[in-house]
């Protein structure tokens, strides 16, 4: 890999100080949850949609493999870059860009964390279905790459099904949009749901337009205990 070059590229249009070399900064971004390990060559911070759009444009003219990132949460091991190139951040997009109580839907920026999605939304008497075990501080950007659900899944269903559009990029540097703002939408190919899921592969998520739903009036705990591992195996 031409490090010389892809450096010069990036900072046409990134700040110097979002375009990280230094080795003890990027062992940060060299792992996830997973036990899975391996050293990008470079750490970009993206602040936005079209910083996504530069650094993609630059890996595919030079050929450098590109991960993104939200939190690294994951146990899968999908974030870490494990062909070293670009390991591009997305945890510094955070802006909450449109929220509609009335229409149930809130439109976030990739690095949103799922948390604070919940806390917005919970304010008025709405969530957001997906809740892994990471939920409080794991990404919205995570949650659509992975197709989340946690356990409200068996009622809700997961990401895929919470998830009305997106705003993304490919691995050429172009702009994608998915979707609608409406619950039913009908016309065309669903490449929403084509992308969720997809672990970066097909894109990488930007934006997302999130659809809320009611808070229930009423929440129950229930325990149940098994004898054994086959018995709550065969209870799932």
């Amino acid at each position: 890999m031409n490090t010389d070059a892809l450096l010069t590229r990036l900072r046409e249009a990134l700040p110097a100080e979002r375009v990280v070399t230094d080795e003890a900064e990027r062992v940060a971004y060299s792992y996830d949850n997973s036990r899975l390990q391996a050293l990008p060559d470079v750490v970009v911070h993206a602040a936005g949609h079209d910083d996504v759009v530069h650094v993609a444009t630059c890996c595919h003219a030079l050929g450098v493999p590109l991960v993104a990132r939200g939190r690294g949460t994951n146990t899968t091991g999908a974030s870490v870059p494990v062909a070293g190139g670009v390991a591009l951040s997305l945890e510094g997009m955070q802006r909450i860009i449109d929220y509609r109580p009335a229409d149930r839907l809130l439109v976030c920026e990739a690095g949103t964390l799922n948390g604070t999605v919940q806390s917005t939304a919970g304010a008025d008497d709405l969530f957001w279905a997906p809740d892994p075990t990471s939920g409080g501080y794991s990404t919205v950007g995570g949650n659509i790459a992975c197709g989340a659900g946690g356990p409200r899944a068996v009622k809700y269903g997961t990401a895929r099904d919470a998830v009305l559009g997106l705003r993304a990029v490919d691995g050429s540097g172009r702009t994608l949009v998915t979707g609608c703002r409406t619950t039913k939408g009908v016309v065309g190919y669903d490449l929403t749901r084509l992308l969720v899921g997809s672990e970066g592969t097909l894109a990488i998520v930007t934006e997302a337009t999130l659809k809320l739903l009611p808070r229930p009036a009423l929440r129950r705990t229930m325990r149940a205990a098994y004898r054994d591992v086959e018995s709550a195996a065969a209870a799932v």
